[in-house]
């Protein structure tokens, strides 16, 4: 058994002049931040590992959620791969993980997850909103082998506020 948990990083700022990899969230990105992983903590047990883009928003992100799981932030690992809005490279970088991991959260962007959920879960959503969360579970041992799973949660802020 396999289970992916992707999130949309929070609402992010546009008011700065910064690259994109370095836009910050607001303070709407955060609050929702807070609300969503709080809410998936009462749902969830144990994540085995939990992967981010680099970008500033995304890791942000993580970080909350992260110390709102309390796991340990040195265990977070972050990828280049997933700083992608196609969903090709969210995908490959998914599917070359360790078979000894059972449950990951990946931190990532539109439209990479919204294209992510609609191929491989089981209930098609038209956007994955801002901060964001959907867990999907396949019933296979290797993460290489994953095709259509089931969907499981899909937390959206706007419906948890």
């Amino acid at each position: 058994m396999k289970t992916l948990i992707l999130v949309r990083h929070g609402k992010s700022s546009w008011e700065y002049r910064v690259s994109d990899q370095d836009r910050p969230l607001q303070e709407r990105g955060i609050t929702d931040a807070h609300l969503v992983s709080n809410e998936f903590k009462r749902l969830s047990e144990n994540i085995d590992s939990v992967y981010s883009s680099p970008a500033n928003r995304a890791l942000h992100t993580c970080m909350i959620f992260l110390r709102n799981f309390n796991y340990p932030l040195q265990n977070l690992k972050v990828s280049n791969e997933l700083y992608d809005f196609s969903g090709e490279a969210v995908m490959s970088f998914v599917k070359q993980l360790d078979d000894d991991l059972s449950k990951v959260l990946v931190f990532g962007h539109n439209y990479a997850l919204t294209n992510i959920v609609n191929q491989f879960g089981n209930k098609p959503i038209d956007n994955m909103p801002t901060s964001a969360l959907v867990q999907i579970r396949f019933d296979v041992t290797s993460w290489d082998t994953i095709k259509t799973g089931i969907t499981e949660h899909i937390l959206i802020p706007k419906q948890l506020r």
